[in-house]
């Protein structure tokens, strides 16, 4: 999520671009069950400018085949290569207490465990091995990644907008 998407929209996929000739897309979830991105159709654009129905066609190697409602031919499925589709926070489920939605955990504070703010979250990464917050220190550009576990991160308070964290030796 950025600062420019909406609060009550969750991002849950992107479109790699086109697969095959026909019109279908190679689709990207981000959901934790990868299929469910399709249960929550209609998706949008962050503008909400275009509205699509999904329907998944096989898995592929790092995502799935898709069919777009209104996505007939390759060079449809090709210009749309990049987008980002949303849906609404009232559709998505309750998580548990120990679970969160990426996009809540964007720009939230964080401080180490003595109180002191150590930065904000520029973003939620994975690379196959678990997430990663991505931290743009206080009064720099640098950023540094923090693992997104219990031990480095003990506590997660959206409603202070704060996280409490514990980073590695040597880290910061």
């Amino acid at each position: 999520m950025t600062d420019t998407e909406p609060d009550d929209l969750i991002c849950l996929g992107a479109i790699a671009g086109a697969f095959g000739v026909r019109g279908e897309v190679r689709l990207k979830s981000f959901c934790a069950r990868p299929e469910d991105i399709e249960t929550y159709a209609p998706l949008t654009t962050a503008d909400g400018a275009k509205q699509f129905t999904i329907r998944l066609t096989r898995p592929i190697k790092g995502g799935f085949a898709a069919r777009l409602g209104g996505v007939a031919t390759k060079e449809q499925a090709d210009a749309l290569r990049g987008t980002r589709l949303y849906a609404p926070r009232h559709r998505l489920p309750e998580l548990p207490d120990d679970e969160y939605y990426h996009a809540d955990l964007i720009g939230l504070e964080v401080r180490d465990t003595g109180g002191a703010l150590l930065g904000r979250v520029k973003a939620v990464l994975n690379h196959g091995a678990g997430d990663l917050l991505e931290i743009r220190l206080e009064g720099q550009s640098k950023t540094v990644l923090l693992p997104f576990t219990r031990a480095t991160v003990p506590t997660v308070d959206l409603a202070a907008g704060r996280i409490v964290a514990d980073p590695p030796e040597g880290l910061l």
